[in-house]
């Protein structure tokens, strides 16, 4: 089977980020599948475009057997401002489309995963222009949640994104949600029928991701030793509220045994560190983001970790929580909705901090301190919850079949 996958955000091999389809990819491509990626040429964490891919249109690179990526142009402007954001998704429409026109073959079937929204219009052309059915996925409810987040103000652009959201909903012949709140969502506001939604949730990659020795060699490049880490991996972004992290690192100042360690980049993270830099918080470091396959050890050398976002952000899981279940640590979570049930009252993985409540998330970070021996039984139970409800390979297997057994769904 030929599946094409149109993901703007698709990680380059051992990159920083969210790796869902890197592994879906290679789990299909062992299958025997042929998979055609169109990706896009700017970095999702950094903001920043590789030297080869600089002045180029689209570049075409082979990643194993049976898979092949399209790098299609996106304008550099991305990460300057809301407006340089919106010319890299368009500039991606329009080069996505001349990959999908000129470069790629036939397909049996096409996925494409939202945010961001805009692969909507590059997803629709090549289920026309191919004559193959359609599965597209949401990752994040888009764009809900921009709007609601104050980043999307203008008018017209709201109407055309709703428009474009309702557009797209109905003309694919699948839609994936990755939690059951947007599956709520879908068929609560947007009158989608239950039948056309299938939920391939997010997962650990747990042939990556894996239980270590805490004393390892990050804790010794990096001068942990004696120190309890508090670690959060990942975008740096407005949407991720790490100003909760300098708050409480304002409070626990005075203690010089607690460290908070930022692993990542995005947007935000120069003005993170020059708040953290004027008032003097050495019980904070940030580090550039991590290849994944090394992250494991960057978790596994830490005490205790975290998954912060926005308050609004209710109806998400966060790729981050599945990586550090699988390498069994517990949890601090000021996230409410659907992850802190996941995460808190089914896996048993960790502790729920009031969003936004300085004192209330050093009262869990001192909890842990002074209790190792339950953060570890934390940290465990969260293991063996994401190895029997989230390992990624099962996920990618049962995604194969729903696409090759769906009655919706003709090849």
């Amino acid at each position: 089977m030929k599946i094409l996958i149109i993901h703007q955000y698709f990680l380059e091999q051992n990159g920083a980020g969210g790796s869902r389809f890197n592994q879906f990819v290679k789990y299909w491509t062992e299958a025997g599948h042929k998979i055609t990626i169109v990706a896009g040429t700017v970095d999702y964490a950094t903001g920043k475009k590789e030297e080869r891919y600089k002045g180029k249109w689209i570049v075409s690179n082979e990643i194993g057997n049976n898979a092949v990526v399209f790098r299609c142009f996106v304008s550099e402007n991305y990460n300057k401002n809301f407006l340089g954001r919106f010319l890299a998704y368009y500039s991606f429409v329009i080069s996505s489309f001349w990959a999908i026109l000129f470069c790629i073959g036939g397909q049996d079937i096409v996925i494409a995963t939202s945010p961001p929204l805009f692969v909507a219009i590059p997803a629709y052309l090549a289920k026309i222009i191919k004559k193959a059915p359609l599965i597209f996925e949401i990752r994040d409810l888009w764009p809900k949640f921009a709007i609601d987040a104050g980043v999307i103000k203008n008018k017209l652009i709201i109407k055309f994104s709703y428009g474009l959201e309702n557009f797209i909903y109905r003309k694919a012949d699948l839609i994936n949600v990755l939690t059951p709140s947007f599956q709520e969502y879908l068929i609560g506001e947007k009158n989608i029928s239950e039948n056309k939604i299938i939920y391939i949730p997010n997962g650990g990659d747990l042939d990556i991701m894996k239980p270590g020795a805490k004393d390892n060699w990050v804790r010794k490049k990096f001068d942990w030793n004696n120190k309890f880490i508090v670690l959060y991996v990942g975008a740096h972004g407005q949407a991720n509220d790490l100003w909760q992290i300098i708050n409480v690192a304002k409070l626990l100042k005075d203690r010089r045994d607690i460290l908070f360690v930022l692993v990542g980049d995005g947007m935000e993270k120069p003005k993170i560190k020059e708040i953290a830099q004027k008032g003097k918080l050495n019980n904070i470091q940030f580090l550039d983001p991590v290849p994944k396959n090394e992250i494991a050890d960057f978790i596994n050398a830490s005490d205790v970790c975290v998954a912060i976002l926005q308050p609004i952000f209710t109806t998400t899981y966060p790729n981050k929580i599945f990586d550090y279940m699988a390498c069994a640590k517990p949890i601090i979570l000021p996230i409410d909705g659907v992850c802190r049930k996941l995460i808190i009252d089914e896996a048993g993985a960790g502790i729920f901090a009031k969003p936004r409540d300085a004192q209330d998330f050093k009262e869990k970070i001192l909890y842990f301190y002074d209790r190792p021996e339950e953060a570890r039984e934390m940290g465990l139970r969260g293991l063996d919850f994401v190895e029997n409800n989230f390992d990624r390979k099962k996920l990618a297997i049962k995604y194969l079949n729903i696409i090759e057994n769906s009655t919706k769904i003709k090849l």
